[in-house]
C-alpha cells in the first residue's frame, strides 16, 4: 500500500496573499478527498534538521533564510530572498523545513524497505539552488531526498513534468552518474527559467544522464504522451534506477495562467498511470512522488486528486461533491468545475498542431541520437 505524507505546517510555507504559490492548492485536494469519502491516512513527518538541509544548501544561505524569516523587512537579494518570485514572510523557513522533511521521510522509507511507493503531498521545489532561492522555491526538498537515496547506495531517476525546467535538481547532480534527470517542460525560449535545452547532457561522470525535453508552446496531450514514451522509456530501460523520484507539477494544464502547454486532466491521468508503470518495470516498483507547480485553483486540485486516486488504486469519481463546490466557490469567488475531468474539447483548435507535433518529434529524436552515442 502506498504511503501519503503531509503535515499541517506545510501551510507555513506561504508568500503574500496574491502570490500564485498558494497553500490553498493542497488544502483543496485534502478537502476534496475527504468530502468524497476517500480513505486518507497521512503520515506526519519531522522537519528537516539544519544538518539535513546542509546536504544540499550552504550554511551561509541557511543563515540568511533564518534571518529573513525572523525579520522579513530585511531582504537578502544576493540569495534571491525578497524578490517578486520569492518574497519573504515570517516563519517561512519553518514550513520549508517541514516540507523538506516530508520528502526526505519518503526517501528514507523507500531506502529502508518500509514502503515502495510514496506520495508527498507537497514539495517539488525544484528550482532552489545551494545558495539561491528561485522560482518560488526555498529549499530543494527533491535534491535533499535524492542525496539521501544516494547515501543508501541507490541510483535515482528524477522525472519532472512541471511545465518549468527542473533546473535546480539538474544543476546539483550535473556531474553525478548516480542520478539521471529527465525534465519535460515548455521550451526555455518562452518560459522561466530559460534553461533545459537538449544539449544540456551533464558533465564528467554525469554526461549522458541529464535529459531535457523542451516542448513547443501549445503542445497538446497526444503529442506530450507520445514524446514522454519516446524519451522516458528507453532512458529508464537503459539506466534501470533503483527508484524514480517524480515531480508531478500540474502547471502544464491548459488553464494554468503562467504557461502555455495544453494538457487536460485526462492527459494527467494517463501520465500518472504511465509513470507508475515505469516504476514497476524499470525501478523495482519504487516511486517517490511530490507535488510541484500548478497555479490554476480550478485545475490543480483536480489533477492532484487524480494523482492520489490513481496511485492508491481508488476508482475515479466524476461528479465533484456539491458541498466542496459550494465551499470553494465562496472562497475563490468563482465556480469550480463540477467534474473531476475536463469537458471534451475544452479549448479552441490549435491551427499549428501538425507543425508543433513535428517539431516535438524532431527535438526528441535529436536528444535520443545525442545520448545514445554516450550510452554505448
Amino acid at each position: 500500500m502506498p504511503v501519503a505524507i503531509y503535515h499541517p505546517e506545510y501551510g507555513a510555507y506561504a508568500f503574500d496573499a496574491n502570490h500564485p504559490f498558494s497553500p490553498l492548492r493542497i488544502e483543496m485536494v485534502l478537502d476534496l478527498l475527504r468530502e468524497a469519502h476517500i480513505p486518507l491516512e497521512l503520515l506526519k513527518p519531522d522537519a528537516a534538521t539544519p544538518d539535513e538541509l546542509r546536504m544540499v544548501h550552504e550554511a551561509s544561505y541557511l543563515d540568511a533564510v533564518a534571518a529573513v524569516s525572523c525579520d522579513p523587512a530585511d531582504p537578502r537579494f544576493e540569495y534571491g530572498l525578497g524578490t517578486p518570485d520569492n518574497p519573504v514572510t515570517a516563519g517561512m523557513d519553518r514550513g520549508a523545513a517541514r516540507i523538506a522533511g516530508g520528502t526526505l521521510t519518503g526517501a528514507r522509507m523507500i531506502a529502508e524497505g518500509r514502503a515502495s511507493k510514496i506520495l508527498q503531498m507537497g514539495g517539488g521545489l525544484h528550482h532552489a539552488r545551494p545558495a539561491l532561492a528561485s522560482g518560488f522555491c526555498l529549499f530543494n526538498d527533491l535534491a535533499i531526498a535524492i542525496k539521501n537515496l544516494i547515501q543508501h547506495g541507490l541510483h535515482v531517476a528524477y522525472l519532472d513534468i512541471d511545465v518549468h525546467h527542473g533546473d535546480g535538481v539538474q544543476s546539483i547532480f550535473y556531474d553525478d552518474d548516480h542520478v539521471m534527470t529527465l525534465s519535460f517542460h515548455e521550451s526555455g525560449e518562452y518560459l522561466f527559467p530559460g534553461t533545459g535545452w537538449t544539449h544540456e547532457l551533464g558533465q564528467g561522470m554525469g554526461r549522458g544522464f541529464k535529459l531535457n525535453v523542451p516542448l513547443e508552446p501549445f503542445t497538446e496531450g497526444d503529442s506530450y504522451l507520445e514524446i514522454l514514451d519516446m524519451v522516458a522509456q528507453p532512458a529508464l530501460e537503459y539506466f534501470r534506477p533503483d527508484v524514480i523520484v517524480f515531480q508531478a507539477g500540474a502547471d502544464a494544464h491548459y488553464a494554468d495562467p503562467l504557461a502555455d502547454l495544453l494538457l487536460t486532466t485526462q492527459t494527467y491521468e494517463t501520465i500518472f498511470q504511465r509513470v507508475i508503470g515505469y516504476a514497476n518495470r524499470f525501478a523495482k516498483g519504487h516511486l517517490l512522488t511530490t507535488f510541484g507547480g500548478g497555479y490554476s485553483l480550478t485545475a490543480t486540485p483536480r489533477i492532484w486528486t487524480i494523482l492520489y486516486l490513481v496511485l492508491f488504486g481508488h476508482p475515479l469519481f466524476e461528479a465533484l461533491p456539491a458541498p466542496w463546490i459550494e465551499r470553494w466557490r465562496k472562497h475563490l469567488g468563482e465556480n469550480p468545475p463540477r467534474t473531476l475531468h475536463d469537458p471534451p474539447h475544452p479549448y479552441e483548435a490549435i491551427p499549428r498542431r501538425d507543425e508543433i507535433n513535428r517539431h516535438n518529434r524532431l527535438m526528441a529524436q535529436r536528444l535520443l541520437d545525442a545520448v545514445s552515442m554516450l550510452w554505448l
